[in-house]
């Protein structure tokens, strides 16, 4: 059974007013003091951000639990110095982002200028084991279709600088400004997918391997793929129906590609317009489904993902958990369309944000 490891990003907020506070490096300097040695706690780019990462898991339940222990740690080592953390993909909240200091983080912030300066969202990658890179790039040759519905499911990004974006998830459109990001073609084989990435590299437009911000990607420090299209998920346990997802898509892909099945040709033009379908309405509307490229309504689309993975879900045990979380969602929402209810019942983006808070952690 294939592994699955989660990547979160957090934003770290003041717990009275909603605002985003740059304490990153206190709060790792925190984490750190309970736990020496801790690996979980990474530093990212601003200092209003916290990321954390979970370890290898096969049970799904298993990683859920991971989720919201890793949330939750978080939550107190952002409370011992005065803050809190949200699973918000953006703020709520105007905010000017801190960089944070590294010769990195300073060489984006003088080779991309403002687009620096503006990119403080919150991410959430899924890494799931292949046995080759010649394996993980047949599987995002044949994945590539399916990612939008990903990035609807996870769309928690309606707000951006104290003003309703009309997106779902406008944090994929502030993503897109790094000159790497967003789908990619067909690659055919490892060979000409390293050769790619370092063509790329040599145009000194990137600065390294870890740039190609591809939306899914082989990893450079693991035997997986990475798939880094959707928002960071308000709830745990919406986290978890991405993780169940992607591996079911990357088990899929790699039968496919085992059985002879070559992967359907979309161009890069059609698979763009379909990631800001997805970001514009998320649930709430229609998406192109993967196979036509033709819109239909989101719930149609979402369930087609979940027959189309079905015999790997099975397979792992997840099936039934996949379709009990796909019709909650279906009731409740996507992150996106929380924040907004959130908003139109209170009519306060700071109690968006306080509220928020809250459902991070249950």
């Amino acid at each position: 059974m294939r592994t699955v490891g989660v990547e979160e990003e957090l934003l770290l907020v003041d717990p009275d007013s909603g605002d985003p506070k740059a304490l990153s490096a206190a709060v790792l300097a925190r984490a750190s003091l309970d736990d020496p040695g801790q690996d979980v706690f990474e530093k990212e780019l601003y200092g209003q951000m916290l990321e954390f990462a979970t370890h290898p898991q096969t049970d799904m339940a298993d990683l859920g639990a991971e989720i919201v222990r890793c949330r939750k740690e978080a939550a107190r080592h952002a409370g011992e110095i005065g803050c809190a953390v949200a699973a918000l993909a953006t703020s709520p909240l105007p905010v000017s982002p801190s960089i944070s200091m590294n010769d990195r983080y300073q060489w984006m912030a003088e080779h991309y200028g403002i687009a620096t300066r503006e990119q403080l969202v919150c991410g959430c990658h899924v890494h799931v084991a292949v046995e080759s890179d010649e394996e993980g790039v047949a599987v995002l040759d044949r994945i590539r279709p399916w990612l939008p519905v990903l990035a609807a499911i996870s769309a928690n990004s309606p707000f951006w600088q104290g003003r309703d974006s009309g997106y779902h998830s406008y944090r994929s459109r502030v993503w897109g400004r790094w000159p790497s990001a967003g789908p990619t073609e067909l690659f055919g084989s490892a060979e000409r997918y390293h050769r790619r990435v370092a063509d790329m590299v040599a145009t000194g437009v990137i600065l390294d391997e870890a740039m190609a911000y591809f939306d899914a990607r082989l990893s450079e420090r693991y035997p997986t793929v990475e798939i880094r299209v959707s928002d960071v998920c308000l709830h745990a346990d919406t986290a978890v129906l991405i993780a169940s997802l992607v591996r079911g898509l990357v088990e899929t892909a790699a039968r496919e590609w085992r059985a002879g099945r070559e992967p359907v040709d979309h161009s890069v033009s059609l698979l763009r317009l379909a990631a800001w379908q997805a970001a514009r309405s998320g649930l709430d509307g229609e998406l192109l489904h993967p196979a036509t490229m033709l819109p239909q309504p989101a719930e149609s689309v979402v369930r087609s993902m979940v027959e189309h993975t079905g015999d790997a879900l099975s397979g792992t045990g997840d099936l039934a958990r996949v379709e009990e979380a796909v019709a909650g969602l279906l009731r409740r929402g996507n992150g996106a369309r929380v924040q907004r209810e959130l908003m139109d019942r209170t009519g306060s983006l700071r109690d968006v944000v306080t509220e928020c808070v809250r459902r991070t952690q249950s």
